[in-house]
C-alpha cells in the first residue's frame, strides 16, 4: 500500500487486482455509518486516487453485510449546536459530491445491506453501481428533518425519473437493490454471495480498457451531473438550513426512540 493511504483510519485498501484498488468503510459495531473521520475521508479519497498512477479502477464497498447505514447521529447533534461543524460538513458534503464525479479513474460500487447517507453518495454516483438484491437503499433525509440534499436532487431524478425521485425521497421508502435495478437507480444487481466476485469483474474490465477512452467518456457523461451544479446547489443550502430548524429536532428523538432492529445505534434510521 502506497503512503498517500496510509493515514487512513475508517477507510480499508487492498488491491484485489492489478491496477483495482479496493476501498472498504469500516465502522465496526454501526454498519459503517459515517462519523465525521469517515465523512471526510469520503471526501478527499476521490483526490488520492485521481493522482494514484497506480490505480486504473476503484471499488467502493462495505465492510460485513453493510455498505454504509447512514449518518453517525453524534455528528448530526453536533452539527445542530456547533455553527463551525455544521459548516464543515456542508463543505464535505459539496466536495464529496464534485470529487467522485470528477475522479478521472472508473469507479464501482458494491452495495449490500443499508445503502445510506455519505456512503450512498459514493455508491449511486459510481460509474457502476452494482447491489445485491436485498440491499437497501435509503434516503433518509426528510425523516431525520432536512430537505434531500447531497446528490439526491441531481442524480435520482437523472436515474430513475422525476415521479419514482419524489416517491422515495419525499417518504423515505427503502428500495430493495432488485427494484433499484427495475427503475434504474442502479447499473446491476446480483445476488450477495456474487456482490464482490461481480465488482471485481467490473472494475477489471474498465482498468483493462483504454485508459482515455474510459476517462473521457466518463468525462463527458457526468456533464449531465454538473450541468445540474445550480439545483445542487440550491438543495444543498436547503439542507443544511434545516439542521437550525425544529424538525431536526424532533427527528433525532424519533430515530433515538423508534429504531429497526438492522440498523445500529449510530444510524440516522
Amino acid at each position: 500500500m502506497t503512503d498517500r493511504y496510509a493515514d487512513y483510519q475508517r477507510l480499508k485498501f487492498d488491491w484485489p487486482s492489478e491496477g483495482v484498488l479496493r476501498v472498504t468503510m469500516e465502522n465496526p459495531g454501526r454498519l459503517n455509518s459515517a462519523d465525521a473521520v469517515m465523512h471526510g475521508e469520503l471526501v478527499r479519497v476521490w483526490r488520492d486516487i485521481d493522482a494514484d498512477p497506480d490505480v486504473s479502477a476503484a471499488i467502493i464497498t462495505g465492510a460485513g453485510k453493510a455498505f454504509s447505514a447512514g449518518g453517525d447521529l453524534d455528528l448530526v447533534k453536533e452539527m445542530t449546536q456547533d455553527f463551525e461543524t455544521l459548516s464543515r460538513v456542508w463543505k464535505e458534503a459539496r466536495d464529496l459530491v464534485y470529487n467522485v464525479i470528477n475522479c478521472s479513474k472508473p469507479v464501482v460500487s458494491a452495495m449490500d445491506g443499508p445503502a445510506v447517507g455519505a456512503g450512498l453518495v459514493a455508491g449511486l454516483l459510481a460509474d457502476v453501481s452494482i447491489a445485491s438484491r436485498t440491499a437497501r437503499i435509503i434516503d433518509g433525509h426528510t425523516r431525520l428533518g432536512v430537505a434531500a440534499g447531497d446528490h439526491a436532487a441531481i442524480v435520482w431524478p437523472l436515474l430513475c425519473g422525476m415521479a419514482k425521485a419524489k416517491y422515495y425521497l419525499m417518504l423515505c421508502e427503502p428500495v430493495s437493490g432488485e427494484e433499484a435495478e427495475r427503475i434504474g437507480l442502479v447499473s446491476l444487481t446480483v445476488d450477495s454471495d456474487d456482490l464482490q466476485d461481480k465488482a471485481l469483474e467490473v472494475a477489471r474490465k474498465l482498468a483493462n480498457g483504454s485508459p482515455s477512452a474510459v476517462r473521457w467518456t466518463k468525462y463527458a457523461l457526468n456533464n449531465w451531473l454538473r450541468m445540474a451544479g445550480p439545483t445542487f446547489d440550491t438543495s444543498l443550502a436547503l439542507e443544511f438550513m434545516g439542521f437550525n430548524g425544529p424538525d431536526v429536532q424532533e427527528g433525532l428523538a424519533s430515530l433515538h426512540g423508534k429504531r429497526r432492529p438492522e440498523f445500529s445505534k449510530k444510524s440516522p434510521l
